[in-house]
């Protein structure tokens, strides 16, 4: 599983909408592959050099997306990740779009929550709110 607090969460998909508002829209992170797919609110969640999440809209020259590491996978802040990425990312590259309708409301109706935990297994990516 991978954590990310919830107010990070939440910049990340405000940057991405202030962004796509500011510069033409949202960027697909399929690069043409699966049209349309991620050109909405949400984020990427990223697994190559750690895990992380990152902002979708489209970017102005030099502009740099909003990007928030895991609690368990920070190249810099943890000297696990590599493991902890392998076991439950996988050892390749990848990136899935998270739609922000699908952790929003979660979010919306649970304010004691500080953290969103993510997991993935080989068919499907699951969401739960987690108190600590």
């Amino acid at each position: 599983m991978f954590t990310f607090p919830i107010m990070a969460v939440r910049k990340v998909i405000a940057r991405g909408e202030a962004d796509a508002a500011a510069n033409g829209g949202f960027r697909n992170p399929y690069y043409g592959t699966r049209p349309g797919e991620g050109e909405k609110p949400g984020f990427w969640l990223v697994g190559d050099e750690g895990v992380y999440i990152i902002s979708n809209g489209k970017l102005a020259q030099g502009q740099k997306p909003l990007v928030v590491y895991s609690n368990e996978c920070h190249p810099k802040g943890s000297d696990d990740w590599w493991d902890h990425k392998r076991g439950h990312f996988g050892g390749d590259d990848g990136i899935e779009f998270i739609d922000a309708g699908l952790v929003l409301p979660s979010f919306n109706r649970n304010f004691a929550a500080p953290y969103l935990g993510i997991q993935l297994t080989e068919n499907e990516i699951s969401f739960s709110l987690i108190t600590r």
